[in-house]
């Protein structure tokens, strides 16, 4: 499995219709934070295939929606569960910060 490339109508079908909490990272290309995260995350996503779904908006692209979810510093990440916003952090420094992120919101 690989990280979804969300579009508004992805993010919105993916946050509304899916059985699994989905996690949303907003970043941009620029970033140079993004960017040095984006190895974390591969492993973040090798070991969470069933449990959730994982995804990403580009905010360059999405502006409309990274306004709309009130994005105001990538990375963004939140997690959606049952369609709503459970739970976010604002560029988490390691991968370890990320799987306590996903932990903690899943127990929500």
């Amino acid at each position: 499995m690989e990280m979804l490339n969300m579009n508004k109508e992805l993010f919105d079908k993916s946050v509304k219709e899916s059985e699994v909490p989905v996690l949303v990272e907003f970043w941009a290309p620029w970033c140079t934070y993004c960017r040095r995260i984006a190895p974390a995350m591969t492993k973040v996503i090798s070991e969470n295939q069933g449990n959730i779904l994982i995804g990403q908006v580009n905010i360059d692209d999405e502006e409309e929606l990274a306004e709309l979810e009130k994005i105001e510093i990538i990375p963004t990440f939140v997690m959606y569960k049952n369609g709503k916003a459970i739970a976010s952090i604002v560029a988490p420094e390691s991968k370890a910060k990320i799987d306590e992120f996903i932990t903690e919101s899943l127990a929500k």
